[in-house]
């Protein structure tokens, strides 16, 4: 069996190793510390091609793989991690789903100044009663003349406080079967925010309070039954979220090892101690079995380019750990200088952390992959 990369696969992320090398490099570690979203680098990625990598050409994309996102956000987080992120807002996120199953009304509304690097889109999902059990969620889109009424609240929404307009998962109906989605411009009459507040990562986030917010029927992108297919699209976010966990960890290994080769204590390189060189070995094991299971869900996607669930809750659950344990060891190897902010390390390994929570938590893939494992559901509720 071939693990290699293809030679359009190598020229693709040799090409944009070298965009980020000549355009973000210099200032990765500011980047990273700003809590606003880095509109100059979206609008250099869309210049470059390198928003809607997934997205067909007839919606404005590049009619890309998810490979080739993944390869992008590589190459793009070994020199300014905090950059791949537009990458996934901009081919991995909501708007994969809205690409997918959005109206050509709302695509020219929306999708065009998105893929220009003007705007973002943010999913509302999270609600504060319902989080890993998002099939309990309270907000209500209810019949209004030919529109919708919607009310309830989201939280956790990433983007949200800068974002254009927000995919919010909401009830039609009683049961899972009532749960679809409607697009809300973040402008909206009944559209508030509350109080700004910052995660671990020092990305900021609001919650969101939709009081009575009239929805046209033109901005209803799934109805009562279009849950499934908004799960199964938001597999795409999680190898979005998978691959930044394992490109950051990667990111802590390089600059671990750079610095075991240059710095001395007691006379001796850093890697001349065996400690030491089991720390290394270690996270190369996790980085390169993490890549094969990211690579694998990458490119075992059905027709429409949706990847396995089982595939893709394999390859996050582990990533997601490996991301962050690498991460661990490679501030630890570093000392005073991994935990300051005058390395990325410490950065990298907030990071990774919120994604051990954030699009699926571990504790929930396990149960998804233990269900294949038996070949049955296991229900979690009482």
């Amino acid at each position: 069996m071939n693990f290699q990369l293809t030679p359009e696969q190598t020229e693709f992320r040799d090409a944009v190793s070298r965009f980020a090398e000549r355009h973000l490099r210099a200032n990765a570690r500011e980047r990273a510390h700003e809590p606003k979203y880095p509109w100059d680098v979206a609008k250099l990625m869309a210049a470059q091609g390198l928003l809607g990598i997934t997205l067909k050409e007839e919606d404005g994309g590049q009619g890309g793989s998810l490979m080739d996102a993944v390869l992008a956000i590589e190459a793009i987080a070994a020199v300014c991690p905090r950059s791949a992120d537009v990458i996934q807002a901009g081919s991995f996120g909501p708007v994969r789903v809205f690409a997918e199953y959005g109206t050509p009304m709302q695509k020219e509304r929306y999708l065009t100044r998105i893929l220009n690097g003007e705007g973002v889109i943010s999913v509302g999902m999270t609600e504060p009663e319902a989080g890993s059990a998002v099939t309990d969620l309270k907000t209500s889109a209810t019949p209004d003349g030919d529109g919708f009424r919607l009310n309830g609240s989201k939280v956790f929404s990433t983007h949200a406080p800068y974002a254009d307009v927000l995919l919010v998962y909401c009830r039609f109906a009683p049961g899972v079967g009532g749960i679809g989605s409607v697009l809300v411009d973040t402008k909206a009459e009944g559209v508030r925010f509350g109080q700004h507040s910052s995660f671990m990562s020092g990305e900021e986030w609001a919650q969101i309070y939709f009081d009575n917010v009239h929805v046209a029927p033109e901005m209803v992108v799934l109805k009562e039954g279009g849950f499934k297919k908004q799960i199964a699209g938001f597999n795409v976010e999680r190898l979005g979220n998978t691959s930044r966990s394992l490109a950051l960890g990667r990111y802590c290994y390089e600059e671990a090892r750079q610095w075991a080769m240059q710095r001395k204590q007691f006379g001796r390189l850093l890697c001349e101690f065996q400690g030491l060189q089991w720390k290394f070995a270690d996270m190369k094991m996790k980085l390169d079995a993490g890549q094969l299971l990211l690579y694998r869900a990458a490119t075992t996607t059905d027709a429409s380019g949706i990847p396995s669930a089982q595939d893709t809750a394999i390859a996050k659950a582990f990533c997601n750990q490996a991301g962050f344990e690498i991460a661990s060891e490679a501030l630890q190897v570093m000392g005073g200088m991994g935990y300051s902010q005058e390395s990325l390390v410490e950065y990298c390994m907030r990071r990774c952390r919120g994604w051990m929570i954030a699009g699926g938590s571990i504790e929930i893939l396990k149960n998804r992959i233990a269900e294949g494992v038996f070949e049955r559901t296991f229900s979690q509720r009482p």
